[in-house]
Formats: C-alpha cells, structure tokens, sequence
C-alpha cells in the first residue's frame, strides 16, 4: 500500500507546524501592527480568529484532518481559505518588517504545497 505524499506523517507533521507557526504569525503581527493597549488585544483575538476559520470550515473526508467539520466546504473553497490562512501570515511577516523569516516561509510553504500535489487535487475535486 503506497501512502500519498501530501498524508505521509513527515508532511503532516510540516503542515502542523506551517499551520502553528501561521497562528504565531499572526500574533506577533498583531503586537507590532496595532499600537498602544490595543495590541494585547490584538496579539490574541487575530491569531484565534484565524484558527477558527482553519478548524471550522473543512471539507469532509479529508485525510489531512480529523474528517470532521463545522461548516462543510466545498474543496476548492477549503483551498482558497488555506491558501489565504497561511499566505497571509507570509504577508503579516512582510509587513512587520521580518522579511527574512517570510523568505523562508515562503520557500518551505511553497514546497510543501507542490509536494502535496494529491491533496490540493483531492481537494480541487471534492
């Protein structure tokens, strides 16, 4: 039995910690973007709302998560949602200024993304 690449436990284990790092991401953003008292705020409530729509809209049957959903989504809608999800914290480092650190985020999401070419397939179907 042959595992596709995109579910091999290395990869899963690079999406998680893509996804973790994302969610710090925002935080850090979130501190440095807004001034004043509001960036405690800030550094709380936008890296949780970005998890909630992570963990809330899914596409059923997907092998990369648990199965479930809140809200089942449509495949190529779950794609765009990750696409923006994680682009956005490339985008949230950029703005901050940590343009090294976007660079290789950067080059480790994009080749996880073209590794995990039977995933973004599955989801493009579905």
């Amino acid at each position: 039995m042959t595992i596709a690449l995109a579910y091999n436990p290395f990869f899963l284990a690079l999406r998680f910690l893509l996804e973790v790092f994302a969610l710090g991401c925002y935080a850090v953003w979130g501190w440095r973007a807004v001034p004043g008292p509001l960036r405690f705020v800030a550094a709380i409530a936008v890296p949780v709302a970005m998890a909630m729509l992570w963990g809330n809209f899914a596409t059923a049957g997907d092998e990369a998560r648990s199965g479930e959903t809140t809200f089942d989504t449509p495949g190529p809608l779950r794609l765009l949602l990750e696409l923006a999800v994680l682009g956005g914290a490339w985008a949230a480092l950029r703005h901050i200024g940590a343009l090294q650190v976007a660079k290789y985020y950067l080059i480790v999401l994009v080749v996880y993304h073209v590794c995990a070419y039977d995933r973004i397939w599955w989801l493009l179907r579905h």
